[in-house]
């Protein structure tokens, strides 16, 4: 198995004939993916997702694919594919599409309808190209044929690329539930007919390579579903990801069934249900949705509440509930599911929602507790029988952090992929297919890119870095008037402290201190304002850390007169 090497530098020029796959996102991580195929100087990228952001990135809202390797190169992009709705695979196209917003989006139905309605948002109108499984374009230089495989949102798919080089097939995210709701099995007859014209190189979903058997029957929710309605005395609100749409279905129909209504909560949430609803995905009996205004005409018996925040995040529906800063409040005997597995990093965030939420008198159900939710992923078991189906040439693990790629490549090396055809390789990390054979040929930069508000790309790592050491241990700032000739003190030194768990009163030990260095230096010659404030923040700094163990951000400002 080949891997990349950290030290890895740019790719050479792309051999001619051949076919370059670059990741700048999925690969060492659940979400962000994006992965872009050049082939005789054109660019076909398929998916372009967002990831979310974890505790230690303070303040930021979304983190996006680098688009730094392909900036310069948007006009040889043919289109951007994409797998399905997920905002793991489409959450970056308005990004990418502000740089250039005539790149054509190609995706099924639904795919495209979620995409377009996220666009109107950023007053982006799209060229697009519906596709559906059987159909096969050509796109450029790459003959694309797509394939219906199964997943946790309808009218997924996966992609084969055909050029010269030879022939690609990207899974996407699939699953190969035997009894999906909608009745839309992964395609295998497909995946072996591409198996017999021969299969060059497969990019293959890891995200659930480390889970030994087969992923249960999304069918399997619905007894465990109506367990929780037959036992629940007031309202019940289920937490989902907005573009669930078979777990919503669910929930629906387990609600008629006994006699409750429906109100969707969220921006997000209402808006992708509209959607399902209108293209026929989603089937809502007569009287059953209804506006959440209108909850509070009806006994709090008769009420599901569903709404976004599944992963704990902040500013969702549910993390305002169990914090108190949402129009509904949580009573005791209220029922909250959350209808979702826990991606990895937000089991934290998670857990501090479910207490709040108990700490409130609700009835928390869970995938700890209950059988509420089942992955959206193909389990080792089910990779072993698609590799046997597919016996690719080449493969190559995407959609998973390091452990789910390692076991992912260990699976394809069971079914006989050879080991020196399997490359493990991270975002950024090209890997060219040249003559039959894979491998790693260089690497691009693909970073995170922090949106922040209306900010894109503004916000780095050393922002990030400062706001945690403020948010661990706070701020001192010191203010000191100088006279500019002679450096002495005319003003000051004066502190305050925010955040830091330092009293005001305590600076008076070491304002002698500061004021010493000061006159030291003012007897040196040395009246330069920034090295003053080097001066104060050093011993200031100093002391703090032998006095109390901490270290906070301190913001010297030394003012001449």
């Amino acid at each position: 198995m080949s891997h990349p090497h950290p030290e890895l530098g740019p790719p050479p020029p792309l051999p001619k004939g051949g076919l370059r796959v670059t990741p700048l996102g999925g690969l060492g991580e659940i979400g962000r993916n994006m992965t872009v195929f050049e082939y005789g100087g054109r660019l076909l990228i398929v998916d372009c997702g967002v990831l979310f952001p974890e505790e230690e990135q303070p303040g930021i809202d979304l983190i996006l694919p680098d688009f730094s390797s392909i900036r310069d190169r948007l006009d040889d992009i043919e289109g951007i594919v994409l797998t399905h709705g997920h905002e793991d695979h489409i959450g970056g196209v308005p990004y990418l599409l502000r740089e250039k917003a005539d790149i054509p989006l190609i995706g099924s139905k639904l795919t495209l309808a979620l995409i377009e309605a996220k666009l109107q948002e950023h007053r982006i109108r799209p060229y697009t190209l519906e596709v559906a499984e059987g159909n096969r374009e050509r796109i450029g230089p790459f003959d694309c044929e797509f394939v219906a495989v199964n997943h946790s949102i309808p009218d997924a798919l996966a992609v084969a690329v055909r050029t010269p080089a030879g022939m690609v097939v990207h899974t996407g995210d699939f699953k190969m539930d035997q009894l999906p709701l909608d009745n839309r099995l992964t395609d295998l007859h497909a995946f072996a007919r591409l198996s017999e014209e021969g299969i060059d190189l497969l990019l293959s979903d890891s995200t659930n390579a480390e889970v030994p058997g087969f992923t249960p029957h999304e069918r399997d929710i619905s007894n465990v579903l109506r367990q929780v309605f037959a036992g629940a005395r007031k309202r019940i609100i289920v937490a989902s990801f907005a573009s669930h749409v078979h777990r919503i279905q669910q929930i629906l129909d387990t609600a008629h069934e006994y006699g409750r209504r429906v109100a969707f909560v969220g921006r997000s949430m209402v808006r992708n249900m509209g959607i399902a609803r209108d293209l026929g995905y989603l089937k809502v009996p007569p009287g059953l949705v209804v506006d959440v205004k209108t909850l509070d005409d009806l006994p709090d018996s008769e009420v599901v509440l569903v709404c976004t925040g599944s992963q704990g995040e902040p500013m969702a529906a549910l993390s305002r509930m169990a914090n108190r800063d949402h129009q509904i409040r949580i009573v005791e005997g209220d029922t909250v599911i959350l209808a979702s597995s826990l991606i990895p990093g937000n089991e934290n965030a998670v857990y501090r929602v479910i207490n709040g939420l108990t700490r409130w008198g609700a009835n928390v159900v869970h995938k700890g507790n209950a059988k509420v939710h089942v992955s959206g992923h193909a389990s080792a078991g089910e990779l072993l029988y698609f590799y046997n189906i597919c016996r690719p040439k080449n493969l190559m693990p995407v959609h998973g952090e390091w452990r789910h790629l390692r076991a992912n490549a260990e699976l394809g090396a069971l079914t006989g992929v050879p080991h020196d055809r399997i490359v493990i390789a991270e975002d950024g990390v090209a890997v060219d297919l040249v003559e039959g054979k894979a491998k790693i040929s260089g690497k691009v930069q693909a970073g995170y890119v922090y949106v922040d508000g209306l900010s894109v790309g503004d916000v780095g790592e050393p922002a990030l870095k400062d706001r945690k050491i403020l948010g661990d241990e706070g701020i001192i700032s010191v203010f000191v008037v100088i006279d500019s000739s002679t450096g002495k003190i005319t003003g000051g030194p004066h502190i305050q402290a925010r955040g830091s768990g330092i009293e005001d009163s305590a600076f008076g030990e070491v304002v002698p201190k500061i004021t010493e260095s000061l006159e030291r230096s003012a007897q040196e010659g040395i009246v330069e304002p920034h090295q003053l404030q080097q001066l104060v923040r050093r011993t200031l700094g100093k002391w703090v850390s032998d006095t109390y163990r901490r270290r906070p951000m301190i913001l010297p400002v030394v003012v001449e007169v």
